[in-house]
């Protein structure tokens, strides 16, 4: 398998808290040791920002800044509630796939980090289908925080891929 070269994007959803923002923190930290990824991108107010290509450039913060974020309360690149809802509403979930993507590809984004509960979650997971049903060749990763500790399925098994070889997880 050729190796994925692209842009990394990171996002948080759900309620603020420092632990969300160490959790970035720690996407942003590991991200920046690996070539594969060549820049990286903060998703303001969750997937309801990206929507509206609220992206900020990553790259310029400087490192004792991402370090305080583990220690920061709140939600440092903003939150949201905003579900993608096929069910319920799926002409709009449709519109904003197709408006997720479009960001996605003019910003080379084949990493996507999302923190968050179970709505974010499954935003995740909605995201990966969507990329493997358009042949979008990405790695869409979901990581799991919640101050109510009800997230129904865990998996100590999912990583970023081969491409970017090192023991690179998540769930550092």
């Amino acid at each position: 398998m050729a190796e994925l070269i692209g842009n990394l994007l990171v996002g948080q959803s759900g309620g603020p808290t420092a632990v969300i923002n160490a959790s970035v923190a720690g996407v942003l930290q590991e991200a920046g040791k690996h070539e594969c990824i060549e820049e990286i991108y903060g998703g303001l107010n969750g997937i309801f920002g990206i929507l509206d290509e609220e992206i900020v450039d990553i790259n310029e913060e400087k490192a004792k800044t991402i370090e305080g974020l583990k220690f920061t309360p709140a939600a440092a690149l903003g939150s949201c509630r905003y579900k993608i809802d096929f069910k319920k509403k799926p002409e709009k979930a449709n519109q904003d796939m197709d408006r997720l993507f479009e960001v996605f590809q003019a910003h080379n984004i084949r990493y996507f980090f999302y923190a968050g509960g179970n709505d974010s979650q499954d935003t995740s997971h909605k995201i990966h289908l969507e990329a493997v049903k358009r042949g979008w060749d990405m790695r869409v990763m979901g990581v799991p925080k919640t101050i109510d500790n009800d997230l129904p399925h865990r998996s100590e098994e999912r990583r970023v891929g081969k491409e970017c070889r090192s023991r690179w997880s998540p769930y550092h």
